[in-house]
């Protein structure tokens, strides 16, 4: 964020609002070249599984009365892992451990947003490079699942549907219809891929 001239209140405003890690670094470079409805697009389709987080704890905030919405949109990775799995604590108000943990999950992410922002502008280090880390994760990512996986279908989908994008589209727009492709594909091959052994990969 600094290096792009956000300051730590932009930092911090980003981990309250974007709330995905992975969008937080990829929205930073297009918000500082003016592309707002790219980054907002972007951040709905690789943040799209969060409304399916959401659409599965429907039964469980019924009854949480008008924190349930908080409880909706603070819903990450993290807290989906810790209240999906129906392992409250015996003793413990159901309500309560639900609010603490969305709560806490939410304010050290964005804690930690604000307070990398403060460091950025304090601390005088070349950052040259730094933004390359998003990229060696998800290479990390895709050769593990690629080893792991019996079907390679959605790897080589993915591979496939990027790069032609990126022919057709250009740098600035091709992510989008990538994933849209990526998407449509996957759906319409999903029994097959199930079948191949790539329920993980998918």
């Amino acid at each position: 964020m600094q290096k792009h001239g956000f300051g730590w209140i932009w930092s911090m405003v980003s981990g309250i609002i974007i709330f995905s890690g992975t969008v937080q670094f990829v929205s930073v470079s297009m918000l500082s070249g003016g592309a707002v409805i790219m980054a907002a697009l972007t951040a709905l389709m690789v943040a799209a599984r969060h409304i399916f987080f959401s659409i599965s704890m429907i039964g469980r905030y019924r009854e949480e009365g008008r924190r349930k919405w908080y409880l909706f949109y603070a819903l990450c990775d993290e807290t989906y892992a810790m209240l999906s799995r129906d392992d409250i604590p015996k003793g413990v108000n159901a309500s309560a451990y639900r609010m603490l943990v969305t709560l806490f999950d939410q304010s050290s992410w964005v804690l930690g947003s604000a307070l990398g922002g403060i460091a950025g502008s304090i601390l005088p280090f070349d950052s040259t490079g730094i933004d390359f880390a998003m990229t060696a994760l998800f290479t990390t990512v895709f050769i593990q699942q690629w080893i792991d996986s019996k079907c390679h279908i959605p790897a080589i989908l993915g591979i496939t549907a990027t790069l032609l994008c990126r022919i057709l589209f250009g740098r600035d727009l091709f992510l989008i219809p990538a994933m849209v492709i990526i998407l449509g594909v996957l759906i319409l091959m999903r029994e097959k891929i199930e079948a191949a052994g790539g329920e993980t990969d998918a």
